[in-house]
């Protein structure tokens, strides 16, 4: 588990097809690695990887097809610098939110425009994903825990402070960037609850307006 408080900004510094899929080492910068041993979790934008090798200034890791898949890991190349965030420890303060590393779905930057010190972005969600995203709810994107400002449809807002474009990548976004997006574990087990004995069957989607009318959720 994470909160989603970025640590530090780290750099692929290489990748390497391994067996169909791919391993990855990223150089940590200023991340303390003091405390982390093999088999440990690091988050990289919002990619819960483990390591697999410390060699001193950062740490290798593989990375499943399943992974490149649902994620925008496949639009890395070596140089590019990425969010990173140690697993939480049961004494950290959570300053975030609940973030489990496990990507939902890949974004795109709408807009960016900048409002006072701050910069305010326009991020668009996958269909499937924006019935999860709620008006001053939490979002993760690439790793960082996110207020939405507004949302419309399967678009939401967000509005970034100095400090966290100073500490996290999201200074470098632009129109047309591809972002990892884990949305709030609540809603998703908020969602499977409702299902109630019906999870238990094959299902072709989520939670429908009728399904919800069906079990006395809405009114008419």
């Amino acid at each position: 588990m994470f909160t989603g408080i970025i640590e530090a900004i780290g750099t692929v510094a290489a990748l390497t097809p391994k067996g169909g899929d791919v391993r990855v080492y990223v150089q940590t910068g200023k991340l303390n690695l003091a405390d982390v041993k093999l088999g440990d979790s690091i988050a990289v934008n919002g990619v819960c990887l483990t390591a697999v090798d410390l060699p001193g200034d950062g740490f290798w890791a593989d990375v499943s097809r399943e992974t490149l898949a649902r994620s925008a890991f496949v639009d890395l190349k070596p140089g590019a610098q990425v969010n990173l965030e140690k697993a939480l420890m049961p004494t950290s303060r959570l300053g975030g939110h609940l973030v489990s590393g496990h990507v939902d779905g890949v974004g795109e930057v709408v807009s960016r425009q900048d409002n006072a010190r701050a910069v305010q972005f326009r991020i668009q969600a996958p269909r499937e994903l924006a019935r999860y995203i709620a008006l001053k709810g939490s979002i993760t994107v690439d790793g960082t825990s996110l207020t939405v400002n507004a949302v419309n449809g399967a678009e939401f807002e967000l509005t970034i402070v100095p400090h966290t474009l100073a500490e996290t990548i999201m200074a470098e976004y632009r129109p047309g960037r591809r972002v990892n997006l884990e949305v709030d574990l609540l809603a998703r087990y908020l969602e499977r609850l409702l299902m109630g004995d019906k999870a238990a069957e094959p299902q072709q989607g989520g939670i429908t307006e009728h399904f919800l009318a069906e079990h006395g959720y809405l009114k008419s």
